[in-house]
């Protein structure tokens, strides 16, 4: 496991879900369509940006099994979807490809955060 406080993991941890708005199997089905194209489709374990399949990874996960790097690919899924989002985080529309970019890290903006969707992330289907 990663070498961070316990209090600040759970943090992280809890805020990293909370971000990540779609299920593993919705980031997944994601990844797949967004790397298909006409003439040719990448493997399933292929499909997607490598921070996409790393955020797909870390939703597999145990908190316990976290490594330092999982630790900071969730750092930078916070900082960008914030960043984008801004602070209140409201389901919004926007252009396409700024959608699809933030769907890439698990973050679909049309979803209500998964802390607001009526459950916990554990009971999501996953």
């Amino acid at each position: 496991m990663a070498d961070i406080p316990e209090a600040e993991l759970d943090d992280l941890w809890n805020e990293f879900h909370a971000v990540v708005n779609m299920t593993s199997r919705e980031l997944s089905d994601w990844l797949m369509t967004r790397s298909a194209g006409e003439q040719t489709e990448e493997v399933p374990d292929q499909s997607g940006t490598k921070n996409g399949r790393r955020v797909l990874e870390i939703l597999g996960k145990r908190r316990t099994d976290l490594t330092a790097d999982d630790i900071r690919v969730m750092r930078k899924v916070i900082d960008v979807v914030t960043t984008e989002r801004g602070v209140d985080m409201e389901p919004t529309a926007g252009e396409a490809h700024w959608r699809h970019r933030l769907m890439t890290l698990g973050h679909d903006p049309l979803k209500p955060l998964a802390s607001d969707a009526g459950g916990t992330r554990a009971q999501q289907q996953r």
